[in-house]
């Protein structure tokens, strides 16, 4: 039974309106709430798939996810839809959720055109700060696709439009056998062993909200990518289609789209700090207030100018200042632990954004994760091999270090680590990757 307009449920307290979605698992339904007078969403399991054996398992998890989903944005989030109740009317367990007034990412670009750089940037990072926070609790989106994100408020002034992600996929991935379609094109923004065996992890987001920006910037959909893994059908680069985007944007948009989850950046901060800076750059200062107050701006200098060899050391130096031993010069171990990830994650952003990727922390870290992300001599020998940082078996001095772009990926930054073998590399990628969590 599909609820109609006008009708009144749980006891008069919601006035169905109209329905505004029907999914292979979920139906969503604009309604009025009769008390408070205002418009809310209202989510219901598909009755109409009941008769399938698997659903009373399906069901359990809708009220699981919508209990946690709840109790993780128990405060309000200015990018995440709201949970106001959590119901049981004739049989079917409902949620009560915030109606957003707006078009979607999907409408909207059908109906302007691939946007700005710099607008479909900030909408995508928006609904990225959004998912690091569900993430912090165990919960996977797993359809971060244009029709999900809602943007509101005046789109057409600058600063003045927010992105808000709707319509969780508390059982998106759940669906019935029998109901494996998703809406429309939705399968154009999935990886595809998201596609084959439902796989719930923080990298599938990743693709999505990647697929997401391909889609806000070029306005077309990224090639399947079952497709891709079948059939060998290449994925058109952004840059193609725009030929005046940004190589940092069109270089983030293909890794967030890698085929294997391996290839891509394994969290949603790592994707985004691939991107282009958020943060303010005036007259070439960039400076990051924390709890003490660096000045990045003779590093981003020094790396837009390409000096490689000048912006390493300059990265030594901000490191010394921030655990406070610029006179002895060298990195301690114990306070490698210590380095506090606003300030790493600020130096990756800049190696990375001047080296199109080339140079950087997140780089290191990738490789030091593919050689088992051990905090072991073994490890870190191997990680030099690769890197360049030792040749037939030995570790090379500074000098003889490779300063040039043609270096290894991932050669630079290097001095932090020079004072120090066994195990300190293991230490600081132990440390940088609980910064991105």
């Amino acid at each position: 039974m599909f609820w109609h307009k006008g009708q009144l449920i749980y006891n008069g307290k919601y006035q169905i309106e109209k329905q505004l979605g029907f999914g292979g698992f979920a139906l969503t339904y604009k309604a009025t709430h009769t008390q408070l007078n205002r418009p809310v969403v209202i989510k219901t399991p598909n009755i109409s798939v009941q008769n399938d054996p698997e659903y009373p398992k399906y069901v359990e998890r809708f009220k699981k996810e919508a209990q946690m989903l709840a109790q993780c944005c128990s405060e309000p989030h200015p990018h995440i839809v709201q949970i106001f109740d959590f119901f049981e009317v004739d049989g079917r367990f409902c949620l009560e959720m915030q109606y957003i007034e707006g078009l979607s990412l999907w409408d909207y670009v059908r109906n302007k055109g691939k946007l700005p750089e710099a607008e479909a940037i900030k909408y995508i990072q928006q609904i990225g700060l959004a998912l690091i926070e569900v993430h912090k609790n165990g919960i996977f989106h797993l359809d971060v696709t244009p029709p999900n994100i809602m943007l509101t408020g005046d789109t057409g002034l600058t600063n003045s439009g927010k992105a808000v992600l709707i319509d969780f996929g508390i059982a998106g991935d759940m669906s019935p056998p029998s109901t494996l379609s998703r809406t429309f094109g939705n399968k154009a923004f999935a990886p595809y062993h998201e596609l084959r065996k439902g796989i719930r992890e923080a990298s599938i987001d990743v693709y999505c909200l990647a697929a997401s920006l391909y889609y806000a910037v070029t306005g077309e959909q990224p090639t399947n990518a079952l497709d891709r893994k079948l059939d060998d059908e290449e994925l058109i680069a952004p840059k193609q289609l725009v030929p005046n985007l940004s190589d940092i944007v069109n270089n983030g948009i293909l890794q967030g789209l890698a085929l294997e989850a391996k290839d891509r950046p394994h969290t949603i901060q790592e994707w985004l700090n691939l991107l282009p800076s958020s943060l303010v750059e005036t007259k070439s200062e960039l400076i990051l207030m924390s709890d003490m107050e660096l000045d990045y701006s003779n590093l981003s200098n020094l790396l837009k100018a390409g000096k490689w060899k000048e912006a390493d050391q300059e990265t030594n130096r901000i490191m010394l200042k921030i655990v406070g031993r610029e006179k002895l010069g060298w990195l301690d171990y114990n306070h490698i632990i210590n380095l506090p990830c606003i300030h790493l994650c600020m130096i990756d952003k800049l190696w990375l954004e001047h080296s199109n990727y080339h140079f950087g922390f997140s780089i290191q870290k990738r490789i030091w994760l593919g050689y088992g992300g051990r905090e072991d001599y073994k490890t870190e020998c191997l990680m030099g091999d690769h890197l360049g940082w030792r040749k037939d078996g030995k570790w090379l001095m500074y000098n003889e270090l490779n300063f040039d772009k043609n270096a290894p990926q991932g050669h630079l930054p290097v001095s932090w680590l020079v004072r120090w073998r066994g195990w300190v590399v293991g230490r600081f990628f132990t440390r940088f990757q609980m910064c991105k969590l």
